[in-house]
C-alpha cells in the first residue's frame, strides 16, 4: 500500500492528527490533495460517518475547494441536513462565504432546502450578509417565494428594503418586480 494511501486512512480514520502526520513533502501535496477530495465528496453525498472521522483526526472544517465551497456550503445546497447539523455542531462557520459570496444559507433556500434553511437562521450570521451581487438570503427568501423564511429573516432583523446591485430588494422581489438579470 503507497505510504500516501495508507496516511489518508489512518488520518480517516483518526489514527494520526492532521497536524502531527509526519510525511515526505514530496507526498504532502499529494496527501492533502487525496485528503481534500474525500471530504468534499463526503459532503456532497452527505456521509456523516466520515465526517466524524475528519473532525475526530482534526480536519480544518471551514478548508475550501476551487469554488470557496466549504464542506457546510455544499452539505446545505445538496440537502443533507444531518451533517448540516453535525457541521454546526462541531464548529463550522455558518457564515463563510463561496468565492461568489453565497452561504450555506443562500444554498439551502435557493435548492428549496427548507428544514436547513431554518436550521442555519439559528445561526450567528447577520441576516443582510451579502454575495458579491449584493443579494442578500432575504432576497433569496423573496424570489423563490419561500415566504417562510422571508418572515424568520425579517424577525431576525433583515432589512427587506436593503438593494442589491441590479436596484432589488427583498420587498420588490416578493411582490415579483424584478429589475436586471439576477445570477446566483
Amino acid at each position: 500500500m503507497p505510504v500516501s494511501l495508507l496516511l489518508i486512512l489512518l488520518l480517516a480514520c483518526g489514527v494520526v492528527r492532521a497536524e502531527t502526520a509526519e510525511f515526505a513533502s514530496a507526498d504532502a501535496e499529494q496527501v492533502r490533495a487525496q485528503l481534500q477530495y474525500y471530504y468534499f465528496d463526503a459532503a456532497r453525498r452527505g456521509d456523516t460517518s466520515m465526517f466524524e472521522k475528519f473532525i475526530a483526526a482534526g480536519y480544518d472544517l471551514d478548508s475550501a475547494d476551487g469554488q470557496g465551497y466549504t464542506a457546510l456550503i455544499l452539505a446545505a445546497y445538496h440537502g443533507h441536513d444531518a451533517l448540516v447539523q453535525r457541521l454546526l455542531a462541531a464548529g463550522a462557520d455558518p457564515c463563510a462565504q463561496d468565492r461568489r459570496g453565497n452561504t450555506a444559507l443562500m444554498g439551502a433556500i435557493f435548492k428549496g432546502e427548507l428544514s436547513i434553511a431554518r436550521r442555519l437562521l439559528g445561526a450567528r450570521c447577520h441576516p443582510d450578509q451579502r454575495n458579491g451581487a449584493g443579494q442578500t438570503a432575504a432576497m433569496y427568501a423573496a424570489l423563490f417565494q419561500r415566504r417562510e423564511l422571508l418572515q424568520m429573516l425579517a424577525e431576525r432583523g433583515a432589512d427587506l428594503q436593503a438593494e442589491d446591485v441590479l436596484g432589488n430588494s427583498a420587498a420588490r422581489l416578493e411582490q415579483g418586480e424584478i429589475h436586471g438579470q439576477l445570477r446566483r
